[in-house]
């Protein structure tokens, strides 16, 4: 059980504070599938309204030194046998992985007068679009018991959105983990298994027939169309046809591409 020190409440709230926080409500939501550990990305941050108007200026500072903290937590956590203290088993091997490109982390002042000066309650998600069955986690600094809850109604998410790079297409599929949606928000996305030495922007879970880096979808910046590569050795497959090793083809905005005959991608180009 937590123990809280005496006179806590006394006690300026920190960036560090902030930060631990947002570490801990990560471990606590995370959510497990079969061959990964999906930690939450998304974060509310409710502050008394004196602490949020102290702190408001450096806000952007805290998150981005926060972002640095997480992403180091994570990669501590697939390198380490614990979370929590608790050694992880059975479930050894498991990659810990965020659903999003990056964190998304946007403070607010409590408007309903339940958080103490010097506290900070956190309200999290696993990814921008509200997971079926997830319905979020809520920690707070001072020893209550963490909770399952939605998260306090904020409005539309603009500031987030504007935060996170914009979405041009999307890739659906099922792997061993089960199905899975990949957004696309860069200009360049390498697909296989990937390993320790070949780290892979889209990883798939999947026996060796899919190699390790076994096809690029490229977006070009200037005009907008997306093409394919294969590079494995099992073969890339496009709308039924197999493509030829390392030669770069242009994707339709709507496609099916089947890698090593063991999964299909559905390639779609959102406008």
């Amino acid at each position: 059980m937590a123990q809280v020190g005496p006179n806590l409440t006394e006690t300026r709230l920190s960036g560090q504070t902030i930060i631990d926080q947002l570490i801990r409500n990560m471990e606590l939501g995370r959510f497990e599938m079969a061959y990964s550990v999906l930690l939450p990305c998304i974060f509310d941050v409710y502050l008394h309204p004196e602490d949020h108007a102290r702190l408001s200026g450096v806000f952007l500072l805290i998150a981005e030194d926060a972002k640095r903290a997480l992403a180091a937590r994570v990669a501590q956590l697939n390198t380490t046998p614990t979370i929590l203290g608790i050694r992880r088993g059975s479930k050894a091997g498991k990659e810990y992985k965020i659903a999003s490109r990056d964190w998304v982390i946007e403070f607010f002042p409590d408007s309903e007068g339940a958080i103490p000066l010097g506290d900070v309650e956190i309200h999290s998600e696993l990814n921008e679009t509200e997971q079926p069955g997830f319905r979020g986690m809520k920690t707070t600094l001072l020893g209550r018991e963490p909770s399952t809850t939605l998260a306090r109604p904020t409005g539309p998410r603009g500031q987030a959105v504007s935060r996170i790079d914009r979405v041009y297409a999307e890739i659906r599929y099922e792997d061993d983990s089960g199905p899975q949606l990949y957004l696309v928000t860069q200009n360049q996305v390498r697909v296989g298994r990937g390993g320790d030495d070949v780290q892979m922007d889209l990883a798939l879970y999947a026996n060796d027939e899919v190699s390790r880096e076994h096809l690029v979808v490229r977006r070009d910046a200037a005009t907008g169309q997306f093409f394919l590569t294969d590079k494995s050795t099992n073969g890339t497959w496009l709308d039924g046809r197999r493509l030829k090793k390392g030669v770069e083809e242009r994707l339709p905005e709507r496609g099916e591409i089947g890698v090593a005959e063991v999964l299909t991608l559905a390639f779609e180009v959102r406008r």
